[in-house]
């Protein structure tokens, strides 16, 4: 049989990581076969030190990748399971909950490219299509530090997962109105028995009433906040509370284009007290807006800002904005 009928272990890890939109950073441990400059360096040494790959000194990322391996890995990089509960001993479990392969498939032989897209289609469609059981959190917690090392608003639009990596958007739609909040992963939890994921009070209310305390909900992964294109409308995550009685109309996004203008708009007074610029500059502004009126700021450079607004007794909350160019397909 043709060797190029089969994934190589390069092309294989890389074909998933790139269908997950995460990004990846240099790490001081690396494969010894896989040097600087080579493709699929970055990422490959990433998954390894998440432990997504394995801890081995050696890749070997010309080898045919094994149907074991691949179904690893995908799993793995879908944050099916917590990270220990997904290992080579348990991956039985694994396929019996996603079964994606066939019952007789030799799991020691060779993984052909067309099957692992096959793999990753079923797993991918089989997860959007879960129920899961979801709650929030609020009050006790606001203030407190998150397990990523932010601190939890309650009143910004994120969430709390077992396994999703930080900064990760997800599409929750409430299956019984169908209604949808896009949230950023931010914490790790919930750990109570059944349920899948803690939204912020904000994130709840856009999609349930407060009075019901639980919902069942599916989930879709977008993507890093990063990565995931400022060109499309339907992956932005605004904030819009300022304090528990002004809130914007629209908000100010968690990602941006570059060149086109915020607006920000109340039905109340509102202040902007300050800009922080991803090079450090602040630019201190102190702007009373009105009703009817609209604040607008159009960031002239890429990366991270931070937008201090608040109300007139001087009550301050920060904004943060990933601004990044945009290319339409």
């Amino acid at each position: 049989m043709a060797e190029d009928n089969y994934a190589t272990r390069r092309d294989g890890f890389l074909t998933m990581w790139e269908s997950i939109s995460r990004p990846a950073y240099e790490r001081r441990v690396n494969y010894d076969d896989i040097e600087e400059g080579d493709r699929g360096y970055l990422e490959i040494n990433y998954a390894r030190s998440r432990k997504i790959l394995e801890e081995e000194t050696m890749f070997y990322p010309d080898e045919p990748l094994l149907m074991k391996h691949a179904l690893l890995w995908l799993f793995r990089t879908r944050n099916i399971r917590e990270l220990p509960d997904m290992q080579p001993e348990t991956l039985a479990s694994m396929i019996s909950d996603y079964p994606i392969v066939e019952e007789d498939r030799d799991l020691t032989g060779r993984t052909n490219k067309q099957e692992l897209l096959t793999m990753m289609r079923k797993l991918d469609q089989m997860l959007v299509k879960e129920v899961h059981e979801v709650s929030f959190y609020a009050d006790d917690f606001h203030g407190r530090g998150t397990a990523f090392g932010e601190t939890f608003d309650m009143n910004d639009i994120t969430a709390a997962h077992r396994s999703f990596p930080h900064d990760t958007l997800v599409k929750v739609t409430n299956v019984d109105n169908d209604k949808s909040v896009i949230v950023r992963i931010n914490d790790r939890g919930p750990y109570v028995h059944g349920r899948d994921m803690d939204l912020s009070k904000a994130s709840f209310l856009e999609i349930a009433p407060q009075g019901q305390g639980v919902l069942r909900a599916t989930f879709e992964r977008l993507g890093n906040v990063e990565m995931v294109t400022s060109c499309e409308q339907r992956q932005q995550v605004f904030q819009k509370r300022i304090t528990r009685d002004i809130r914007f109309f629209r908000g100010v996004p968690h990602t941006f284009t570059i060149g086109n203008p915020l607006v920000l708009q109340s039905t109340k007074p509102f202040v902007v007290q300050s800009i922080v610029f991803p090079d450090g500059q602040n630019l201190r502004i102190q702007d009373f807006v009105n009703p009817k009126e609209k604040y607008q700021f159009s960031p002239d450079m890429t990366g991270r800002y931070s937008i201090f607004v608040g109300d007139t007794l001087g009550h301050i909350r920060e904004m943060r904005m990933n601004v990044s160019s945009c290319v339409l397909p």
